[in-house]
């Protein structure tokens, strides 16, 4: 038996301060797909519902899938997120919003109290691990 070279794709990083770092919107390495901080930002670095976390975090997930249907993947193949907020307090509101996109999923998740990111109108940042394949069938126990 060989060992194949396991491939690696990515999606590029449309944020404006990527020029500053670089990194790619999600990696992925063969059937596992890691989907960098995301934020409530337009290509043009423009900060979308600023201060709202419910909003920004909606926002998030539309980036986040985006960047997993270019790699071959879905919401449904969630294993993790982590999630950063500058306000702690609004860890309800962030549950519910990560709820009613990954609730049937429920992957692993951390949710984090930060004291800042990179824009002081973002107050909410997502990472998703995703595993090809793994989705969870309608019907199976959480």
């Amino acid at each position: 038996m060989t060992n194949q070279p396991t491939t690696r794709s990515t999606v590029a990083n449309a944020a404006p301060w990527g020029s500053s770092m670089v990194y790619s919107r999600a990696v992925r390495v063969g059937s596992t797909i890691e989907v960098s901080g995301t934020t409530s930002v337009d290509p043009d670095g423009q900060v979308l519902h600023p201060g709202d976390p419910v909003a920004q975090a909606k926002e998030c997930f539309v980036t986040i899938r985006a960047a997993l249907e270019e790699l071959g993947s879905c919401l449904e193949d969630i294993v993790r997120t982590r999630v950063f907020v500058t306000d702690v307090s609004t860890w309800k509101l962030v549950g519910a919003a990560h709820d009613s996109v990954l609730g049937h999923v429920a992957p692993a998740s951390s949710l984090v109290g930060v004291a800042a990111l990179l824009h002081p109108d973002v107050v909410i940042e997502i990472e998703a691990t995703a595993i090809i394949g793994s989705a969870r069938q309608a019907g199976e126990s959480a």
